[in-house]
């Protein structure tokens, strides 16, 4: 009763941390874990620490539980069967064929109990799914390999492509590579594969070229890219036809054409959409190619659906905020990359909660016009998880073990009774002013004040 009284309390005090521990448990049930070790490792092999075990470890540094690795190892305890040099061994040569099955596999998981808690009619356009496919490039990491420590230049460790679904708001896979200086549109070619009919991808002009676009037709995929100024230099059909005015400005569509290496004629539509205000880039036009029909969707609505692509962009800026998605002591690309598709999966698990919070008090954020925020989520889900660790035993979570979708997403409901929105509104910052940088003397950057002396005298001394 005790025990059973603990976790009572964290679920009315802290009732995301417990819906996060449940979720964690169930998207990675250790077995299945290790099973997908076991399957996708490349030559690595289990003798007496189980990859379960590293992935908690990383999964400790990436919600902001631990510090550093050898922090997460030493929390551990008797769990960690190896020495810390093991552990490092381990997180060093994990294969991102792996990484991208324990993320792709986790995201399955999330998708139905997601589907459960939307409400109908969720779905951005009826019978598509939308995919938003991106590249991010990891930061430059800390030389502290050997080859890398007289190099001045920055060490970048990888990069990864995401594929991201705005309606749900889950990365529902990634493909980690370790050559920082692959060009997207060739690890794109490895990703095509996942295209299947009923998808709509969205992707912006870096991976405009024709084997890309033939790709998603030769999959019956529908796409919706931005043209690119060389690739693929469509042939013109026919003249440009106004169709009105949307926010950002004015519709125009026409229809182009490329021809495939068996001289088969493709026709697409080329969708253009003249700015009232130019871009950051200076662009007062943006051309946009798509092979869904007219009669499907019209040019206005794809014209609205690329803008949706910003999405992904807030999502990166939330792994980075939020998350520890750029652990810049991992020089190593595999432990880098395997430490980006840990904090993805932490990800998921944070917008899962996030859209438990909108649906069950979805009046209250209508009327109060906020937002919840993964920041505030992820600082109460830090304070009190290893207390919840620590205090709960492993029989109180037997009643939430095996639960499908439906009881899933009930239960998950049930806790978020528990949470009172306004404690977790987020708070939109205003655009920054721009400002133009000056030239400033090296002996000025130098030169350093005594901040008392400056408030004292209300000016600079």
């Amino acid at each position: 009763m005790l025990l059973r009284g603990v976790l009572e309390k964290f679920e009315k005090e802290s009732p995301f941390t417990v819906m996060a521990h449940l979720s964690l448990a169930q998207a990675l049930q250790p077995e299945w874990v290790n099973d997908v070790f076991e399957e996708h490792s490349d030559g690595q092999y289990t003798r007496t620490l189980l990859f379960s075990t590293v992935v908690e470890a990383m999964g400790l540094v990436s919600l902001g539980l631990s510090p550093s690795v050898h922090a997460a190892a030493k929390s551990l305890g008797e769990k960690l069967t190896v020495s810390l040099t093991s552990l490092y061994n381990k997180i060093n040569r994990v294969h991102t064929a792996v990484v991208r099955a324990l993320v792709g596999g986790s995201a399955e998981r999330f998708v139905p109990v997601m589907e459960e808690l939307m409400p109908k009619g969720h779905r951005s356009v009826k019978g598509l799914r939308l995919r938003i496919v991106d590249g991010n490039h990891l930061p430059a990491s800390e030389k502290r390999l050997k080859p890398l420590r007289k190099y001045r230049g920055a060490a970048l460790p990888g990069q990864a492509l995401v594929v991201y679904d705005p309606d749900l708001g889950l990365m529902l896979d990634i493909l980690p590579w370790e050559d920082a200086h692959a060009q997207e549109r060739l690890i794109m070619q490895a990703l095509l594969p996942r295209a299947t009919k009923g998808d709509l991808w969205i992707a912006d002009r870096n991976f405009c070229c024709a084997p890309i676009l033939l790709g998603f037709i030769e999959r019956g995929a529908y796409f919706l890219v931005r043209e690119h100024a060389i690739n693929p230099n469509p042939k013109v059909e026919s003249k440009l036809r106004s169709l009105g005015r949307v926010e950002t400005g004015r519709v125009y569509e026409q229809t182009v054409s490329i021809r495939d290496e068996n001289g088969v004629v493709h026709r697409f539509r080329r969708i253009e959409l003249h700015l009232d205000k130019e871009t950051e880039d200076g662009d007062k036009i943006i051309r946009l190619l798509t092979n869904v029909p007219a009669s499907k969707i019209n040019a206005k609505k794809l014209a609205d659906l690329y803008r949706r692509r910003w999405r992904i962009e807030a999502m990166f800026q939330r792994l980075e905020d939020v998350l520890e998605s750029e652990i810049k002591t991992l020089g190593q690309p595999r432990a880098a990359l395997f430490a980006f598709g840990v904090a993805a999966l932490a990800y998921n698990v944070l917008a899962l909660l996030m859209a438990t919070v909108r649906v069950k008090h979805a009046g209250t954020l209508e009327k109060l016009k906020i937002d919840v925020s993964p920041y505030y989520i992820a600082m109460q889900i830090r304070m009190h998880y290893a207390g919840l660790l620590l205090l709960a035993d492993e029989r109180d979570w037997e009643a939430y073990e095996s639960l499908n979708a439906t009881r899933f997403a009930k239960m998950l409901m049930g806790l978020a009774t528990n949470v009172d929105p306004r404690y977790f509104r987020s708070y939109p910052r205003k655009p920054k002013v721009a400002s133009k940088k000056g030239y400033v003397s090296r002996s000025a950057v130098q030169k350093h004040v005594a901040t008392s002396q400056v408030l004292e005298a209300g000016r600079m001394v």
